[in-house]
């Protein structure tokens, strides 16, 4: 049997076609996505008919692959980005462009909910979870108080995911992972929350959709799609999530206490429990998983987006940088960066700005720029793993999946930073594999077959032992040291306002 996985990005469209039985990619394609010009400044927005069109080309590429057979195709399942609303009125049609991470127009609505509930402390023992600024619950309401004649419009809101599905199948509804991210969910009864709602609209209500389980398929493919796609009319489509928590299942961590960190174009790392992940400090997100379990994140877009600055300025290549970093010894002569080109998460840094410490004529060169660049980077994960230890994960390895994670000095640091043994799984598509992985689930349930989400993670996820990398004890220590500095400067700097 064969399983396409498709991920929405907001770089790009990412399509597999994942074969079970040999447990083999057969095949995949990538197209990238373009943002909307000439928006206001903190404005970052695409039109979802742009995910439609790519997602049939990305499809059809996958399906031409010689090895894929169209008849063994069973199911597909789809993966999307943590934020992203999109707006349908009643005849189906897309109201305005949809807003993703990065943007930053909801601010004063995701304060005035904060406010309306007593701050992070009472909106954590409502719903679990502090709705940000890239909620679905800030952008609603921003929604209603800026473009009234919109949102007077809608009759449905989407995540990305399930709108994608609901183009595939003609079904509408979600399911916990991906309701998890909008701000208006109960994380843990697993239901949308009437208090927020009711604050933000007593209508609103009826503008979500119904919430099924993550095991349960969406429903058939439309009978147009599957006869230009050339597959049968009864491939499924699984319920899907968000690609957090697919990647999460693509690294194989669906075990309580499992970790997983996906480097990609940002860094996320990932505790998997067995009840709701709540940090009272507000720092890990919680969130629903993808296979009936709750996870607890952490993720950064500077993770990739420091280096990728530094790169583009030397005009390096990936090559080019490593090499430099390598060419550095640890700690980088006392040269720390606290890399927050973007708006940063963990911390959480709304404006936040790069700063360099610690320069001296011996260590302000490109190579030391660059070490400095990657192991600050990596502190902030190591931070963030710190937290996870706080709240009891404790685990003896962690895997490491997505694009960054073919990097053998990235891999040495994260071991060393994070004090762990880390593994990266063979399949590098992340989001795209665990869609696929998900759908299959609900397939062979859907047959009456028992196969749950540990028993296919045992299948089709194997670590990469020739890859695997130990931590330097001593390295550790230094690296907890620089990380104790970093948060030390974000301290002092940020409630200063240098930072």
């Amino acid at each position: 049997m064969q399983f396409i996985g498709i991920e929405i990005g907001i770089n790009g469209t990412h399509a597999v076609v994942l074969d079970l039985d040999s447990a083999e990619i057969l095949s995949e394609a990538f197209v990238s996505h373009t943002w909307i010009d000439g928006l206001p400044p903190g404005y970052r927005e695409q039109h979802p008919t742009t995910w439609i069109e790519n997602t049939d080309k990305v499809v059809r590429e996958c399906l031409a692959h010689a090895n894929v057979d169209k008849k063994q195709i069973a199911a597909i399942g789809v993966a999307g980005p943590q934020r992203g609303l999109v707006v349908l009125d009643e005849k189906n049609r897309i109201v305005r462009p949809t807003k993703l991470a990065g943007d930053l127009s909801a601010r004063k609505q995701e304060e005035e909910i904060s406010r309306a509930f007593g701050g992070s402390p009472g909106l954590l023992e409502l719903i679990g979870q502090s709705p940000g600024i890239d909620s679905a619950a800030a952008e609603c309401l921003w929604l209603k108080q800026h473009e009234p004649y919109h949102y007077q419009r809608v009759s449905t809101l989407l995540s990305v995911q399930d709108f994608i599905a609901y183009w595939l199948t003609g079904e509408c509804a979600t399911e916990p992972g991906s309701a998890s991210t909008t701000g208006l969910f109960d994380i843990r009864q697993r239901k949308w929350s009437g208090e927020i709602i009711n604050f933000i609209d007593p209508q609103l209500g009826d503008l979500l959709p119904p919430i099924s389980a993550s095991d349960q398929p969406r429903g058939t493919l439309r009978s147009d799609l599957a006869k230009n796609w050339g597959i049968s009319e009864l491939v499924q489509v699984g319920a899907g999530s968000g690609s957090t928590q697919l990647a999460t299942l693509a690294a194989g961590c669906v075990g309580n206490g499992s970790v997983a960190l996906e480097l990609g174009s940002r860094g996320t790392l990932v505790g998997v429990g067995t009840e709701p992940v709540i940090d009272l400090r507000d720092e890990i997100v919680p969130l629903c998983s993808a296979s009936g379990s709750w996870i607890g994140m952490a993720s950064s877009p500077n993770t990739s987006l420091a280096p990728e600055v530094l790169k583009r300025h030397y005009g390096w290549s990936a090559a080019d940088f490593e090499r430099m970093v390598a060419s550095v010894s640890p700690g980088a002569d006392g040269l720390l960066l606290l890399p927050y080109f973007a708006p940063e998460s963990i911390p959480r840094l709304l404006e936040g700005c790069g700063v360099l410490h610690g320069i001296t004529p011996g260590n302000f060169t490109p190579a030391h720029l660059a070490r400095a660049t990657a192991e600050g980077v990596v502190l902030g994960m190591s931070y963030a793993m710190s937290r996870l230890r706080e709240m009891g994960f404790d685990p003896t390895e962690i895997r490491l999946l997505g694009t960054g994670s073919g990097s053998p000095v990235m891999r040495q640091l994260l071991a060393d930073a994070l004090g762990t043994t880390v593994v990266p799984v063979y399949s590098k598509q992340g989001a795209a594999v665990g869609a696929a992985m998900q759908a299959a689930v609900a397939f062979f349930k859907q047959c009456g077959e028992s196969l749950d989400f540990e028993d296919i993670c045992n299948y089709l996820v194997a670590g990469n032992v020739i890859e695997r990398c130990e931590p330097n004890p001593e390295n550790h220590e230094l690296y907890q040291d620089l990380m104790a500095r970093q948060q030390y400067l974000v301290d002092t700097l940020h409630p200063s306002g240098f930072l």
